[in-house]
């Protein structure tokens, strides 16, 4: 199947700085990412029902982006997250970028919006 990109845009009340805590922080990642996460330096390595998944930090813009490419991905995949403050509502856009299988875009992206709706109850909004 190949493999496809598709990106996601989701509104917060909650500030960049306290969305990109929440995507650095391994106290914080545990309370809606995963099960657990170890980060040495650059590498986060994540935990879900005991499998483990290993991504490399490749951009890091603080309170604005976020770049990862996951060990055992397609070469040239990444996930990417993305804050900005909207002018005119004041909300935090937060955009998402991610690749899949071409036939599983759907379940992919109702697993990110699953994952959205725990981080904003997290976050306050």
């Amino acid at each position: 199947m190949k493999r496809v990109v598709y990106e996601m845009e989701f509104l917060f009340r909650a500030s960049p700085t306290i969305l990109y805590k929440f995507l650095t922080d391994a106290s914080c990642l545990i309370r809606w990412f995963c099960d657990e996460v170890d980060i040495q330096d650059d590498v986060y390595t994540y935990s879900w029902d005991g499998s483990e998944e290993i991504a490399k930090l490749i951009d890091d813009i603080e309170d604005e982006r976020l770049k990862f490419e996951w060990e055992d991905g397609e070469d040239g995949e990444y996930l990417e997250f993305r804050m900005k403050k909207s002018p005119v509502t004041g909300e935090t856009i937060f955009e998402l970028t991610d690749f899949c299988d071409g036939d599983e875009i759907e379940e992919q992206k109702q697993l990110w919006s699953t994952q959205m709706a725990q981080l904003r109850r997290e976050t306050g909004g």
